[in-house]
């Protein structure tokens, strides 16, 4: 019975996102039609990512507790990192700090409908596959930084399904940090697996997830 339940939540939310989605696609077109490639990632992050984030955690009755946010300075530019455990994972990564960022993506996601033109436009995309196109992604990031525009890993390269806490981590965010001489965040999120399961994509029960940010790390 739990878990139909979760079952019956999870599409419900599904809905409000698919919903949410069509308006928010609206607000980022009309960002990038009118703002130039530097000021349209800080105004769309800022005014709808963000927001967005804000709106879809209470419709689904999860709460996000951030802690450690003062440990970040707010004028600086950063690496961030986090574990990945579930889809719950990708807008908590935008409410956790006011920094904006981009997200490292893998290119598999931008050809989803409409999910695919807000991470063309917003983020950075990279074919894990391909050693071309990782180093152009590195590039972009290195750019990126260079703009003051923060960016977002995920050092285990993918969600984690596993049984394990964390998967391997790949070296790039970190090398990344190194080379562009900027501080590295790190962040772990807690229970958000246990909200929506990392194995079944519609199973959602509403919480409590935690969002706990660790002192920089200077390269």
């Amino acid at each position: 019975m739990k878990s139909i339940l979760k079952n019956i939540f999870g599409l419900f939310a599904a809905l409000v996102f698919a919903v949410s989605l069509i308006i928010v696609i609206i607000c980022y077109f009309l960002i990038f039609s009118f703002f130039n490639a530097v000021m349209a990632p800080r105004i769309a992050h800022q005014y709808i990512t963000r927001n967005w984030a804000q709106f879809l955690f209470p419709a689904f009755g999860i709460k996000v507790k951030v802690i450690g946010k003062e440990l970040l300075n707010r004028e600086s530019t950063y690496v961030f990192i986090g574990n990945h455990r579930s889809l719950l994972d990708v807008p908590a990564y935008a409410i956790a700090t006011d920094h904006t960022f981009r997200f490292l993506a893998k290119e598999e996601l931008t050809k989803i409908p409409f999910m695919g033109y807000i991470i063309r436009k917003l983020y950075i995309s990279v074919n894990r596959k391909d050693k071309y196109a990782r180093a152009k992604s590195m590039e972009r990031m290195q750019q990126s930084i260079r703009d003051g525009i923060s960016v977002f890993i995920c050092p285990e390269g993918t969600r984690n399904t596993s049984d394990q806490p964390l998967l391997d981590f790949r070296d790039g965010a970190f090398r990344l940090a190194i080379q562009a001489q900027v501080p590295l965040a790190v962040m772990a999120i807690t229970g958000s697996d246990k909200l929506l399961s990392p194995k079944k994509s519609f199973a959602l029960s509403p919480g409590k997830m935690v969002c706990r940010w660790a002192v920089p790390i200077e390269t």
